[in-house]
């Protein structure tokens, strides 16, 4: 369904040229920091070991449930992140055969590392900008962020819904 107008194309068409820049260019930088690769961390490690520091423990299912993703994908992210020792896998305390994901220490430390040097990077990349800028921008982003989440799983979001933990 096409829901433009004539007058919005061209905004529409700018502003989905520029999310397809953006979407490149933090890839591309992994949003890793002021020139510090060091403290860059892909993606689906960084959702994964935000989801766990900020909810806790939590099986396969629980975690893809609370990220919008199948436990299949779950599983294949966080293999490398149990093999460097990021994520720990433990018996779940009620039913020792069910097993549990947990942020190590060391992801904890990685973690925030990779926290700092990022808002480092946004305080540099937002230095001009004046606080209400970034506040509507933060709020900007997260609305477009949870309309998107709404469209994936099929659900409205109410309006002005804050943005889910991802």
């Amino acid at each position: 369904m096409d829901m433009t107008t004539a007058g919005d194309t061209g905004l529409l068409e700018t502003l989905q040229h520029e999310v397809a820049v953006f979407a490149r260019r933090a890839e591309q930088t992994r949003l890793g920091g002021v020139g510090q690769v060091r403290n860059s961390m892909d993606r689906a490690a960084y959702l994964l070991l935000n989801r766990l520091d900020k909810e806790g423990p939590m099986g396969v299912k629980a975690l893809a449930a609370s990220m919008g993703i199948d436990s299949s994908t779950v599983t294949r992210q966080v293999a490398p992140l149990v093999d460097t020792g990021l994520v720990k896998r433990t018996s779940h305390p009620e039913d020792g055969r069910a097993v549990v994901l947990q942020l190590s220490p060391r992801g904890l430390a990685r973690l925030e590392d990779v926290r700092t040097s990022r808002r480092s990077l946004m305080a540099e990349l937002t230095q001009d900008w004046t606080p209400q800028e970034r506040e509507q921008f933060c709020a900007l982003l997260t609305r477009f962020n949870v309309a998107l989440s709404a469209r994936q799983t099929g659900h409205g979001a109410p309006s002005g819904e804050a943005a889910p933990g991802s």
